[in-house]
């Protein structure tokens, strides 16, 4: 009898909980538009403006989505999706930035159901981990499967991560205001 009154009250916690996770929708296109957007932009600001060449905004929308939806498939795919378009764009040997923002939407689709990540701070500390997490990624890609020795922790690296984090703060603004009423 105890043993079904603890079950029983385990069950109600659980459901509790998961009333407060709100998963947001997003109109048609609007995720294939704000992806092809930041790949452009990815491609086109360095070209005219050398200093943007810091900017990362596919991860930013890899994040930014894989937060929003609290589903680990899809922010898996949607990393892997974005990350293999960017290979396609670049330089890199492609598969690199696939696996790494495959990596990132994962993630952040995990922790996206389980703490509060629409308060700003928690967005810029959470845009400051994966930024960091995506360069891990990176950097053992590199090391184990090209052989190559690429540094992890650089002064551009810190510099690069606070300012992606920043501009992550009013993108996330921006991108929520595109989300469907719920």
């Amino acid at each position: 009898m105890r043993d079904q009154q603890i079950l029983k009250a385990k069950v109600e916690i659980h459901t509790q909980y998961d009333q407060y996770i709100e998963v947001h929708k997003y109109y048609a296109g609007t995720i294939v538009w704000v992806a092809i957007l930041a790949l452009a932009l990815e491609a086109l600001l360095p070209v005219y403006f050398r200093s943007a060449a810091i900017l990362e905004l596919p991860l930013l929308v890899t994040i930014y989505f894989g937060l929003s939806w609290r589903n680990p498939s899809s922010g898996l795919l949607l990393g892997m999706a974005i990350g293999l378009a960017q290979d396609s764009l670049g330089h890199t040997p492609f598969g690199m930035y696939g696996i790494a923002k495959t990596a990132v939407g994962f993630v952040a689709s995990s922790f996206g159901s389980r703490i509060d990540v629409e308060h700003p701070i928690s967005r810029f500390l959470l845009t400051f981990a994966f930024f960091h997490v995506h360069n891990a990624v990176l950097v053992v890609t590199n090391r184990l499967l090209l052989g190559q020795h690429e540094p992890y922790l650089e002064a551009n690296l810190i510099i690069a991560s606070v300012v992606n984090s920043a501009v992550a703060v009013f993108l996330y603004a921006l991108l929520d205001k595109l989300r469907k009423p719920s």
